[in-house]
């Protein structure tokens, strides 16, 4: 082999090991990033491991809602009609967030079973839901889940 077919051959070497690694970091950092839907039938049959961030969607649960008086503390509890999944969030809620109304929560699965949120999410008109927490409320059962009732 030629000097130069070396050259080549290590040059071409080094590209196919430095894309092959640079796809790697993207994927893993892709899937670390991700976040699933989960319904709070899924928290329930699944066993989701403690730390885990995910999105919780649901209705939030009529009567659940208690605000701490000192604080921005908030507890709720996130349904779909068949499970239901207390939420703690400390923050400020969106303007839409209310009893009966469909809501996305971000955050973590703690260990005693309730849920820490870190972004709570509301729907934003009358007219829409997000598929994901329509599509898990009519399984549950819920004739008008576009409806968020």
């Amino acid at each position: 082999m030629t000097p130069t077919r070396k050259r080549r051959l290590i040059a071409v070497l080094v590209i196919i090991v430095g894309v092959g690694a640079a796809a790697t970091v993207a994927i893993k950092s892709l899937n670390e990033n991700m976040l699933f839907f989960v319904s709070p039938t899924d928290v329930e049959e699944q066993s989701l491991p403690a730390g885990k961030r995910f999105r919780l969607g649901g209705l939030v649960a009529g009567g659940s809602v208690t605000r701490d008086s000192e604080g921005l503390a908030v507890k709720f509890v996130v349904t779909d009609g068949l499970a239901s999944v207390d939420v703690i969030y400390d923050g400020i809620l969106p303007d839409l967030f209310r009893e009966g109304q469909g809501v996305i929560a971000i955050g973590e699965l703690h260990p005693d079973g309730h849920f820490n949120a870190a972004e709570v999410l509301a729907k934003h008109d009358e007219n829409y839901m997000p598929p994901e927490v329509a599509d898990a409320l009519e399984k549950a059962g819920h004739t008008n889940a576009s409806d968020g009732q």
